[in-house]
């Protein structure tokens, strides 16, 4: 056990520390710690190699009091992990504590993003203003700084896509005046804020200036979003290159960021210090050529949703790119959120694409499966019940047709309600959750038979076999994904607002928190 004190002082110690919360993402998003980094219980053996690589580093579980730290433990211990506390008394102790509770998902970004704010005054444009100098024919280009996909589901009208990373790259080819007003925008304020301060950090000459509250902003003023725009912005030339590695290198060297060599690299990599190597580019970039070795994060990304990629606060992050633009804005704001070694690959990626094509796929489990076949007998004979642990939009979109949906964390609470049958069957999207969890339902149902698919839901859908979709069984309440307010259109206005509104109280409840260590350059405007 380790106390909430405790583990307090060691976040603040800044030393090597995965401080990893169990439950699924819905309860986590009402209420955790600044740096409790989301793996749930369920998915803890997919996601924790990824998250954690290094086997024996600190490790504190969290939980609300029920069971899933001590269930973890167990679970790491199996996975050869050497060194794991559980948080005593979980979420009430931290709080009884004097512990800051925080809501929603990626805080530690999005608060520091309003940290940012606070202390920069980033200008900022309102929606109406916006929308009156754009129809007006003002001389103003609107930069949308989220990846390409989110920026297709809604963006303001004339609006590029830029994300965030890409900004000191591009932003000179789309508004070649230097008297052109560029705007950021995102969905709500952190990208936006991140964004336009990287323009400001880097001297762009233009006045550049965040939209306040982005799309949610731009919606709840009354104006219409635009939905599936395809506007990219253009590569720079080669003088904006340039300039973009000159500027980029300059805030680099503010910041306090390292650059390494290949020597200091493989000094690094043989080491029993936790390292995570990021490619930074786009994920297309990626795609058409990588290097193995290096996990695809684009940089937005990775300072908008760092928890998603690292597990390990005090890690080393290596970055790597292949105009020594993006990594070096990309480190820069690790640096300024509280990330002490953070360095960049000098040289970047020359030399190492060796792979091309998505990153490789987890190794499949060699444990037994069903086959598709059996499966299907079984269900017709009716001797036999399929259990779902996809995550629930995926089973709503789609899931074998009687199949239930289940939380893997709740087998306890929940299996126990469905109706009696002889076999009892797990699947999942790629099968590995439903081989992993077979243990687990028959220690909660008391069965001796349970098995799993092979393959999951992805081996019946080849197999020419279909899948319904909708809530039709539910064994567990679909409260494993948190759904963000400013994704989508269809989201309530009310929710809109209350998002809003929590974002701007973000930087009282980080100075109550006291666990930050958030140092943003000053203002150069």
């Amino acid at each position: 056990m380790i106390a909430p004190a405790d583990l307090r002082r060691r976040l603040k110690a800044g030393d090597e520390l995965a401080f990893l919360d169990l439950r699924e993402e819905g309860p986590f998003s009402r209420a955790q710690p600044l740096f409790a980094v989301n793996l749930p219980l369920s998915r803890l053996e997919l996601d924790v190699a990824r998250l954690v690589p290094r086997r024996g580093v600190p490790v504190a579980l969290f939980d609300d009091g029920e069971g899933l730290a001590e269930r973890g433990r167990r679970v790491l211990g199996n996975l050869g992990y050497t060194d794991v506390d559980v948080v005593a008394g979980g979420l009430a102790a931290w709080q009884a504590a004097g512990g800051e509770v925080f809501r929603d998902v990626n805080v530690p970004s999005k608060a520091f993003g309003e940290w940012v704010e606070h202390h920069c005054h980033t200008p900022m444009i309102d929606a109406l203003a916006l929308k009156r100098l754009l129809d007006s024919g003002g001389d103003v280009v609107v930069l949308d700084s989220r990846p390409f996909n989110e920026y297709r589901a809604m963006t303001i009208p004339t609006s590029v896509d830029c994300p965030g990373a890409e900004l000191v790259l591009r932003a000179r080819g789309a508004a070649p005046s230097p008297d052109t007003l560029v705007v950021v925008n995102c969905a709500g304020r952190t990208r936006s804020i991140i964004g336009a301060q990287s323009l400001i950090n880097a001297g762009l000459p233009n006045p550049v200036k965040a939209l306040e509250n982005g799309t949610i902003g731009w919606h709840l003023a009354g104006l219409e979003l635009e939905l599936g725009a395809c506007r990219r912005a253009p590569p720079p030339s080669s003088a904006d290159l340039a300039w973009a590695r000159t500027v980029a290198a300059d805030v680099a060297r503010r910041t306090g960021v390292r650059t390494i060599d290949a020597a200091q690299l493989a000094r690094f990599e043989a080491e029993d210090v936790s390292l995570f190597r990021f490619d930074v580019r786009s994920p297309e970039e990626y795609i058409a050529g990588h290097a193995t070795t290096f996990a695809s994060a684009p940089g937005g990304q990775l300072v908008q949703a760092t928890d998603e990629f690292v597990g390990i606060r005090g890690a080393r992050l290596v970055l790597a790119d292949d105009d020594g633009v993006r990594a070096a804005m990309t480190a820069s704001w690790l640096r300024q959120l509280g990330w002490d070694h953070v360095f960049v690959l000098d040289g970047g990626l020359a030399g190492r694409i060796d792979a091309v094509g998505p990153a490789a796929p987890e190794p499949r489990l060699s444990l037994p499966g069903l086959a598709v076949d059996e499966v299907a007998a079984l269900l017709a004979k009716g001797v036999a019940q399929v259990v779902d642990l996809a995550r629930s939009p995926a089973y709503l979109a789609g899931h074998i047709p009687g199949a239930w949906f289940a939380i893997r964390s709740r087998f306890a609470q929940d299996l126990g309600a469905l109706p009696p049958s002889e076999l009892l069957i797990l699947t999942s999207p790629d099968g590995r959750l439903g081989a992993n969890a077979v243990a687990d339902a028959a220690e909660a149902t008391g069965r001796d038979i349970v098995g799993s698919l092979a393959g999951g839901t992805q081996a019946w859908v080849a197999s020419g076999r279909s899948l319904e979709a909708g809530p039709t069984r539910l064994a567990s309440p679909p409260d494993d994904i948190y759904r963000r307010p400013y994704e989508g259109t269809d989201n309530s206005d009310a929710a809109m607002r209350a998002y809003i509104d929590w974002e701007l109280e973000l930087v009282a409840q980080i100075r109550r928190d006291g666990t930050a260590n958030f140092r943003p350059l000053p203002c150069s405007r």
